[in-house]
C-alpha cells in the first residue's frame, strides 16, 4: 500500500517541533535562572545572618542566646532554620534548631565547620604607624546544598577570629515554588504547542489554497472543461508561475483537441458525399450487369466495403460531435419495452441458433433520441451475437427504479482478460487478435454507444460477471 504523505501536516508538525524545542529550551533555562536567583538571594540572607551571629552578644542578652533568626518576609517565618555557634576552641556557644529531633542537621553543621578553612591571622603592627596597612579581609563564607532523610538544606559556614558559625535553612519553600513554576511550564508548553500546530495548519492551508484551486480545476478538466482557467488575482508570487504554466497547458490541450475534433468532423463530413455518390453508382451498375456473373460478384464486394466505410464515417462524425459536446438529441418519449422487443425479433432472424431469454416489463419509457437509442441497442445485440459461443444464449433483462431504467444484455462468451476489460470502450480497440480475427468490426461501436448513453445523462458499463459470460448494462435517467 502506497504511503500517504501530507505536505500540510508536515508543515504543522515541523512548526510544532520547532516551537516545542524552543519553548522547552526557554522553559528549562528560565527555570534554572529563577532557581539560581532564589538560591543567590538566600545565600545573601545567610551571609547576613552569619555576620550577625558572629558579633559579641549585647549586655542585655545572654551569650548563649544571640539575636533570633529571620529570613525574608513573613511568608518565610515558618521556614525551618538551624544555627550552630562555636568559640575559637570548638566549644558550643549556641545551638538553635527548629527541628530539635533532627540530629542529621547538627551533624551537617559540624561537618561544614570542619571543612571550612581557618581565617588568616590578623596583621601585625608595623614599625611605621604612618603607613596605613592594607584592610584585613576574612575568607568568604562557603555555601552548599545538602540532603537529609527528610529535607534539603542550604548551609552556610564561616570561621571568624573569635567564633565559628554555621547556619542551615530548609529549601522546602524554594522547592515548592519551583515545583509550582515547573507545573505551570508543563501545562502552558503543551497548550502553546497545540496552538502553534493549529495555527500552522490554518496558515499552511491558506498558503496552499492555490494548490487546492489547481486540484479542483484539474478534476473538472474533461472534454467540455478545457476552456477553464485559474485566475491569478491576488495569488502569492510563489504560485503565479505554476498557475501560468498550468493555464498555458490547458490552452495547448484545448487547441490540440479542437483541431483534432474539427479534423475528424470535417473529414467525416467531406467523405460522406463522395461515399454516398459511390454507393449509388455501384448499386445502379450492379443492376445493369448479368446476374451471377463475376462482375456482379466484384461489384457486390465493392458495395459492401463502401457501405462499411459509410458506417465508419457516420460513427466518426457522431464521436466528434460527442467530443465537442455538440451531439444534438431529438428528444421524444421512447417506449423502451417496444424497442427491445423489436431488437429481439432481429436477433431471432440473424442468429436462430441462439437461445434468447427476455425479461422485459411493459411500459418502460424514457425521454431520448429514438434513433440513437436504437443504435445503442443494436450495437449491444450485435456484439452479443458476434462474440457468442456456438449454440449459446442471450439474456435481456430490463428493470425500472425510482430514478433510472436499467437494460442488461448478457451473452455466453469466452472469458475476457482483465487487460481487455479495461480497454473495451477505447476507440478502434478490438482486444486479442486471436479472439477477434474472424469477427467483423472496427472497434468503434462500444465507444459510440457509451457516448450516446452519456449524452442522454446515462451510462454504459461492463458488468462484473462469472466465467463464460459477458454482460453490459445501459442506464438511462427517467424523467418524471
Amino acid at each position: 500500500m502506497k504511503q500517504l504523505r501530507s505536505f500540510r501536516l508536515r508543515i504543522a508538525l515541523l512548526s510544532a517541533a520547532l516551537a516545542g524545542s524552543t519553548l522547552v529550551g526557554f522553559g528549562a533555562v528560565s527555570w534554572f535562572q529563577i532557581y539560581n536567583a532564589k538560591i543567590s538571594r538566600l545565600d545573601a540572607e545567610l551571609l547576613n545572618q552569619l555576620m550577625r551571629a558572629s558579633r559579641p552578644p549585647e549586655k542585655e542578652r545572654s551569650p548563649l542566646h544571640p539575636e533570633p533568626l529571620s529570613f525574608g518576609s513573613g511568608t518565610n517565618t515558618k521556614t525551618p532554620i538551624a544555627l550552630l555557634v562555636l568559640d575559637a576552641n570548638g566549644n558550643t556557644i549556641f545551638q538553635s534548631n527548629s527541628l530539635p529531633t533532627d540530629t542529621e542537621v547538627n551533624s551537617l553543621l559540624l561537618g561544614r565547620l570542619q571543612l571550612t578553612p581557618l581565617p588568616p591571622p590578623p596583621p601585625r603592627e608595623r614599625p611605621n604607624p604612618s603607613i596605613n596597612p592594607p584592610p584585613f579581609r576574612l575568607l568568604p563564607p562557603q555555601f552548599v546544598t545538602a540532603q537529609t532523610a527528610t529535607a534539603t538544606w542550604r548551609i552556610g559556614a564561616s570561621k571568624f577570629p573569635n567564633s565559628q558559625v554555621a547556619i542551615a535553612v530548609s529549601l522546602q519553600a524554594v522547592n515548592q515554588e519551583m515545583a509550582t513554576i515547573r507545573n505551570i511550564f508543563l501545562v502552558s508548553i503543551p497548550v502553546a504547542l497545540l496552538l502553534v500546530a493549529v495555527g500552522a495548519w490554518l496558515i499552511s492551508g491558506g498558503a496552499l489554497h492555490p494548490i487546492g484551486q489547481l486540484t479542483g480545476v484539474i478534476q473538472q478538466v474533461t472534454v467540455k472543461g478545457l476552456d477553464q482557467r485559474i485566475p491569478i488575482g491576488t495569488t502569492d508570487v510563489e504560485f503565479v508561475e505554476l498557475i501560468q504554466v498550468f493555464n498555458q497547458m490547458l490552452s495547448r490541450l484545448e487547441r490540440s483537441f479542437t483541431q483534432a475534433s474539427r479534423f475528424s468532423a470535417d473529414a467525416a463530413h467531406e467523405l460522406k458525399t463522395p461515399l454516398t455518390i459511390l454507393q449509388g453508382e455501384l448499386e445502379r451498375t450492379l443492376q445493369q450487369v448479368d446476374p451471377g456473373s463475376e462482375v456482379q460478384q466484384r461489384l457486390s464486394n465493392l458495395l459492401d466495403e463502401v457501405r462499411r466505410l459509410s458506417g465508419i464515417m457516420r460513427k466518426l462524425l457522431l464521436l466528434s460531435l460527442a467530443d465537442a459536446g455538440q451531439m444534438s438529441l431529438y428528444l421524444v418519449e421512447v417506449d423502451m419495452s417496444q424497442l427491445l422487443m423489436d431488437i429481439v425479433e432481429d436477433v431471432e432472424l440473424l442468429a436462430p441458433q441462439l437461445i434468447v431469454q427476455i425479461d422485459i416489463p411493459a411500459g418502460l419509457k424514457v425521454q431520448g433520441d429514438r434513433d440513437l437509442l436504437m443504435q445503442v441497442l443494436q450495437n449491444l445485440l450485435s456484439n452479443a451475437i458476434k462474440y457468442n459461443l456456438a449454440n449459446g444464449w442471450i439474456k435481456i433483462h430490463a428493470e425500472k427504479t425510482q430514478t433510472n431504467l436499467h437494460v442488461t444484455i448478457t451473452n455466453a462468451s469466452k472469458d475476457i482478460p482483465a487487460s481487455d476489460r479495461d480497454r473495451l470502450f477505447d476507440r478502434f480497440y478490438r482486444g486479442d487478435p486471436a479472439r477477434t480475427r474472424k469477427v467483423e468490426g472496427i472497434g468503434l461501436g462500444l465507444s459510440l454507444a457509451r457516448e450516446i448513453a452519456r449524452a442522454h445523462r446515462g451510462d454504459l458499463t461492463l458488468n462484473s460477471t462469472s466465467n463464460s459470460q459477458t454482460a453490459f448494462t445501459l442506464a438511462l435517467p427517467i424523467t418524471k
